[in-house]
């Protein structure tokens, strides 16, 4: 007991320094980038295309081909105009439907304090939820503002999100973002054995994967 009472304390001195950096990061956009460009921003664009599976060389600071050739090839994807150049349309759907370096450590934070005991199938369907929600009108439009919406989530109520995520749960949180979503679109889960709330249990009922239901 006195070890979760810490790790509340903890939780709750780290969201507050966690939320004032989120709000210094998104209020500076990202540069728009182009053939050429060395912005800092260009690691993270790279990034972002890698775990897509768009980008395969190693991460650099140089806007080169390969980087374009990825830029056109999601840009393709999504119904954008396939230029190679990555402005605030571009970025904002990806950003929508990838993650950070340090987002990924967060979608792996959830998953292991939620779902640590879940098959892989389970692991990953937690990660699909948290990033269905990140694509959907009902909620916040950041992965941070996901999470740490108001009793989103038991674990970062309780402390547990601040456990270190183990290696399956960084696997499970890339496949998330991948695609692979084992709950058919699902935006909310329960364990019906331990959920009190009603509301829960009112919803319609998409998939159940271990202990957990999946609702819509």
């Amino acid at each position: 007991m006195k070890h979760l009472r810490i790790l509340v304390l903890c939780a709750l001195v780290v969201t507050i320094a966690a939320a004032a950096d989120q709000g210094r990061a998104e209020a500076a956009a990202p540069a728009t980038l182009k053939y050429g460009s060395t912005s800092p921003d260009v690691p993270d664009l790279q990034y972002r295309l890698q775990i897509l599976g768009y980008y395969k060389p190693a991460i650099t600071k140089i806007f080169g081909v390969s980087t374009q050739t990825a830029v056109k090839q999601f840009q393709k994807k999504y119904g954008l105009s396939a230029d190679g150049i990555v402005g605030p349309r571009t970025w904002s759907v990806l950003k929508k439907v990838s993650v950070s370096k340090p987002e990924l450590s967060k979608l792996a934070r959830v998953i292991y304090g939620e779902a640590r005991g879940e098959s892989y199938k389970g692991q990953v369907a937690v990660g699909a939820v948290v990033m269905n929600r990140v694509q959907s009108s009902k909620f916040p439009n950041t992965l941070h503002g996901v999470i740490f919406e108001p009793s989103a989530f038991t674990a970062v109520n309780d402390g547990q999100y601040w456990l270190i995520p183990d290696a399956t749960a960084f696997q499970a949180a890339k496949d998330a973002v991948k695609g692979w979503d084992p709950t058919g679109n699902a935006l909310f889960y329960y364990n019906p054995d331990t959920a009190t709330s009603d509301w829960s249990r009112s919803r319609t009922v998409s998939k159940k994967i271990g202990n957990h239901v999946f609702t819509y």
